[in-house]
């Protein structure tokens, strides 16, 4: 047997590694460093039984025995953990729980000049681009006027989502053309506040805006559902 197969893993690195089962520890620890950064003084490893099965099989706390003496085997798993990682910065690459997100809302992303929606806006390309009559698709006669109550189609039985008409007509987002409508409903029960993708179609409070398709909409005489309206369970 000259050489073994495992892994070496720390909070930064995961890796193949072939390694003579005849070195020491001390003499694993200084390849360990190369390869995970975590400097020889702090690393304290142990080995697992897998990937699949972390186990723990034995730690190497010897430094003076070779590695075939702790049992190695293939396909084991040298685990290095960092004994004081404040001095060698390990896993801070790659935790990003305290990274600041930058988020911009569709309002402002729409407002800005330098995005890729900008880009198309100002050289007409794609959704933005002139279209000639002929590709025109027809709009469909849609009959559902803008401020009547109506009562949206819903996936879940029993559940009834009431609201009012406040856009009808087409749309720059979707595909395959066509009418949409837009409902601002009694409840948060929508997806947006009457824009998509930086276009306004409607003003609403966030989550209360949505858009359907005209079949699924069905206009009359719908008022606000109150709690006394609700049967007892």
């Amino acid at each position: 047997m000259s050489t073994l197969n495992v892994w070496v893993l720390s909070a930064d690195t995961q890796s193949e590694r072939r390694i003579d089962p005849h070195i020491s520890v001390e003499q694993l620890k200084n390849k360990l460093e190369l390869i995970t950064g975590v400097p020889v003084a702090n690393q304290a490893i142990s080995i697992l039984n897998s990937l699949e099965d972390r186990t723990l099989v034995v730690a190497l706390n010897d430094d003076a025995r070779p590695l075939g003496y702790y049992g190695l085997r293939d396909w084991h798993v040298l685990k290095v953990e960092d004994t004081n990682p404040s001095t060698s910065f390990t896993g801070q690459l790659t935790d990003v729980s305290q990274t600041e997100k930058f988020e911009l809302s569709e309002e402002q992303y729409a407002s800005r000049t330098d995005t890729v929606l900008a880009y198309k806006q100002r050289n007409k390309v794609g959704r933005f681009a002139p279209k000639s009559e002929a590709d025109e698709a027809p709009v469909e006669d849609v009959k559902i006027p803008v401020g009547s109550r109506c009562e949206i189609e819903s996936n879940e039985p029993g559940l009834s989502k009431r609201g009012t008409v406040r856009f009808v007509g087409p749309t720059q987002f979707g595909t395959g053309g066509g009418v949409w409508v837009g409902v601002e409903y009694d409840e948060p029960m929508g997806k947006n506040d009457g824009s998509v993708n930086g276009v306004r179609y409607f003003t609403c409070l966030p989550n209360y805006g949505a858009f359907v398709r005209p079949a699924k909409v069905v206009v009359g005489d719908f008022p606000v559902l109150d709690l006394e309206d609700e049967e007892e369970i």
